[in-house]
């Protein structure tokens, strides 16, 4: 059938579909996509501007988010507080020739923050020393001890990045030592903000409206920004008098991926780093990224899932389960032969990372029969390893729908790491706790945040979140659904169908990718690959035929009514578009997330 108008009830059931194998309602994120037969052909121009439509984006404003640049969604820096301040004395350091070390955190987004200080200072002329804390032994954020041994040993100016907003006893420790230290970061805030000589960090609770307005930011988005904020101030001061200014836009590919690696909300400014960091990372002119690219064995250009699956896990593995500097080394590196090894090297450590997490995720599933009433799924264990605590949690909170702590506990003390649910503000939680007595340290933001307990506490803990939690994630759940974007019968999966939705990315938190549903269809074949995925072949009413996968689905309700296909009976298949080029000609599959009967 042709393209449907679009609907005036955007919460209609789609196909009808009130509880599908997977117990949810069916509905349009927005308005009526049902494009049949007629897949994208001809379609490419409203398919996009109802895909931004339906992400929040007014229709006057189509083009600016269509093909989304830094031009257009660049904030000036010096609406951010402190902003100015932290400028002029990194300015100071580079006119001097100070001593700087960037203290970094030992993921994703500190490592790329960290390069990002580094190189961008190495490009100025100074050249940055870099210190990341080891996760076992010196646990997140700047430590006091740390700092005093760096003011000791030359340095007059530490910039954290990726932590510090809370380090209220570290950074006092550093003031009293003599050390300048400059936060920049984009955890949540106390009001009372630690001793610095500036504390860049858009959710400052003092932070003007249109800074707060960025609080979506990772770190290495904030630490970006206070680079243009630099160069602005060494422009004013004369130093590119005689010196070529540095290549900013060459640092994006940093920026994109500690932007999706952290989970950072792909709206606005977040969506515009990453597309146009995608875009550098094609060229690969890092030395470091290119030798993870090829560790990864992408073979093409860099997409934006690659970041969050294939590129930062490997980054992510260092600090995990193996030493915390090595994802700086690898960025900053400009030896071919080191990159290399470092790439193959951390390979090697996510190899180690996912067999590890396999132990504690199956250790930590099994403690949730327990806990079946709790809003949080709060679980607890002796052994576990504080690396890939917060995979598992994120594991546990798609499993259950609910917000998940992992906490690995080591003598009297744990240390957790959480992930939560839309609508549903944990980190915030987090600090209450803390403020409450119940936790020895902790902080975060909505979606993610982690903690230090003394293990005696936990049940105190439990019970905190859930009379804290409670109602937020009734609400939340109560208001889940399987929000689609588009209907289609088989004969519209094509290449150009998924050319189409990609033209609206990249997607991620906060900018969904599109979820489409093809039906009715017969399954042709069905059967469990890997571990357990479940492998399907539909075949619709119009002859095509197509295949769909579903990921760690083979135990579910949904995947065992497929395989049995419960008598020959119809189904509507919905999920995400990929293009599979694995064979002579490029094929659309179906990354299969849930189905519903048909009739």
């Amino acid at each position: 059938m042709a393209s449907a108008p679009l609907s005036t009830a955007p919460l209609a059931h789609v196909l009808g579909v009130t509880a599908s194998l997977s117990g949810k309602a069916w509905r349009w994120r927005g308005g009526n996509m049902e494009l049949g037969d007629a897949g994208a052909l001809g379609l490419e121009h409203s398919i996009l501007d109802q895909l931004l439509l339906t992400r929040g984006v007014a229709p006057d404003d189509l083009a600016r988010h269509a093909r989304p640049t830094l031009r257009e969604f660049l904030p000036d820096p010096s609406a951010f507080r402190d902003m100015d301040a932290a400028a002029d004395r990194i300015s100071h350091a580079v006119m001097t020739g100070e001593q700087v070390t960037i203290y970094g955190d030992y993921d994703v987004d500190g490592a790329t923050s960290a390069a990002l200080l580094v190189e961008l200072l190495r490009q100025l002329g100074l050249d940055a020393g870099y210190y990341i804390p080891d996760r076992l032994l010196e646990g997140y954020g700047p430590s006091g001890e740390a700092l005093v041994k760096l003011a000791e040993g030359g340095s007059s100016l530490i910039v954290t990045v990726d932590c510090g907003a809370m380090a209220h006893e570290a950074l006092g420790m550093a003031k009293r030592a003599g050390v300048d230290v400059i936060v920049v970061d984009h955890h949540k805030c106390s009001p009372e903000l630690p001793e610095t000589a500036a504390l860049v960090n858009p959710n400052r609770l003092d932070e003007s409206d249109l800074g707060a307005a960025y609080g979506h930011l990772a770190a290495v988005g904030v630490a970006f920004l206070l680079g243009i904020a630099l160069v602005r101030t060494l422009r004013t001061k004369g130093w590119f008098s005689q010196r070529r200014e540095p290549d900013l836009m060459g640092l994006l590919d940093l920026v994109a991926l500690g932007t999706v690696a952290d989970v950072a909300a792909l709206h606005g400014l977040n969506r515009a780093f990453v597309a146009q960091g995608l875009k550098v990372l094609a060229r690969r002119e890092r030395i470091g990224m290119a030798a993870l690219i090829d560790a990864s064995r992408l073979t093409r250009a860099p997409v934006c899932s690659d970041l969050g699956f294939a590129l930062g896990p490997r980054i992510n593995a260092g600090g995990r389960v193996g030493e915390s500097t090595l994802g700086v080394r690898l960025l900053t590196t400009t030896d071919p032969e080191e990159a290399r090894a470092i790439a193959t090297q951390l390979s090697q450590l996510n190899e180690e990372r996912r067999a590890i997490e396999a132990e504690v995720q199956e250790a930590a599933e099994a403690q949730l029969a327990g806990q079946h009433n709790m809003a949080v799924q709060l679980l607890s264990g002796h052994g576990w390893h504080p690396g890939v605590i917060g995979i598992v949690a994120g594991r546990v909170k798609e499993k259950t729908g609910k917000p998940a702590i992992v906490i690995a506990l080591d003598g009297s003390l744990g240390k957790g790491s959480g992930r939560s649910i839309s609508g549903v503000d944990l980190g915030a939680a987090i600090i209450a706790a803390r403020e409450a007595g119940l936790l020895v340290a902790g902080g975060g933001h909505a979606m993610a945040a982690g903690l230090t307990i003394d293990s005696g506490r936990l049940a105190d803990f439990a019970g905190f979140l859930d009379e804290r939690l409670a109602r937020d994630v009734d609400r939340a759940r109560a208001g889940a659904a399987m929000l689609l974007d588009l209907a289609l019968a088989p004969g519209g999966l094509t290449p150009e169908l998924v050319e189409s939705l990609e033209a609206a990315g990249p997607y991620g938190v906060g900018w969904p990718a599109p979820r489409v549903v093809v039906g009715p269809v017969r399954i042709v074949k069905a059967d469990i690959v890997g571990k357990d995925h479940l492998r399907l072949v539909a075949s619709g009413m119009d002859g095509r035929s197509f295949k769909a996968i579903a990921f760690r689905a083979a135990e579910t309700d949904m995947a065992q009514t497929l395989l049995h296909r419960s008598q020959g009976r119809r189904f509507h298949l919905a999920g995400r578009v990929k293009l599979d080029d694995w064979g002579n000609r490029p094929a659309a599959e179906l990354h299969l997330e849930d189905a519903a009967f048909a009739d």
